[in-house]
C-alpha cells in the first residue's frame, strides 16, 4: 500500500515537473518553428513555398515512399520515407488532394539518417508526395495510393 502511494507521488511529480518546465518555456518559444501557412495552405505548390520559401522542386531517383496500393482505411494510412541523399535537411509528406495538403513536416538534425514513419489521412485516391530538402534545393517523388471506403473504389 506504501509503495503505491509512493508511485503515484512520483508520478505526479515527474509530470508536474514536465508541465512546468513547458509552460516556463512559454507558448511562443514551443511554436516558434510552426509554419503555419504551409499547413494551412490549400494547394500542394503554397504548401511547399510556406514551408521553404520556393515551390522548384526536382525528381529524384533517391528517395523511397513506402506506402499501400491501396489504403482500406483512408483516416490511417501508414507512410515511410527513405532519402538517400546527402544533407538531408528535412522531409516533408504531402496528400495532394487533401484540402490541407501539407500533412507532417519533420526537421532532421545534423548526420541524422534520411528517414521518418507517420500515419497520414487521405480524403480520396491522390498521389502522396515526399519533399526532401538538402542545402538549397528541394527533392521530391511521388506515389499514387487509391483510398476505398469500405472496401468501395474511392
Amino acid at each position: 500500500m506504501t509503495s503505491m502511494k509512493r508511485r503515484t507521488f512520483l508520478k505526479g511529480s515527474v509530470a508536474t515537473g514536465a508541465v512546468g518546465m513547458a509552460i516556463s518555456a512559454g507558448p511562443r518559444m514551443v511554436l516558434a518553428a510552426w509554419p503555419k501557412a504551409a499547413f494551412e495552405a490549400t494547394t500542394v505548390d503554397d504548401a511547399v513555398n510556406g514551408l521553404f520559401g520556393s515551390s522548384g522542386l526536382t525528381g529524384s531517383e533517391q528517395i523511397k515512399i513506402k506506402a499501400p496500393d491501396i489504403a482500406e482505411n483512408g483516416a490511417v494510412v501508414p507512410i515511410s520515407v527513405t532519402s538517400d541523399i546527402s544533407g538531408a535537411e528535412s522531409i516533408s509528406v504531402i496528400a495532394e488532394k487533401n484540402a490541407q495538403p501539407l500533412a507532417a513536416s519533420f526537421v532532421l538534425g545534423a548526420g541524422t539518417e534520411g528517414y521518418v514513419s507517420t500515419r497520414i489521412k487521405m480524403g480520396k485516391t491522390a498521389s502522396v508526395i515526399a519533399v526532401v530538402k538538402a542545402g538549397d534545393k528541394l527533392y521530391s517523388t511521388g506515389k499514387e495510393v487509391k483510398v476505398t471506403i469500405g472496401g468501395c473504389g474511392g
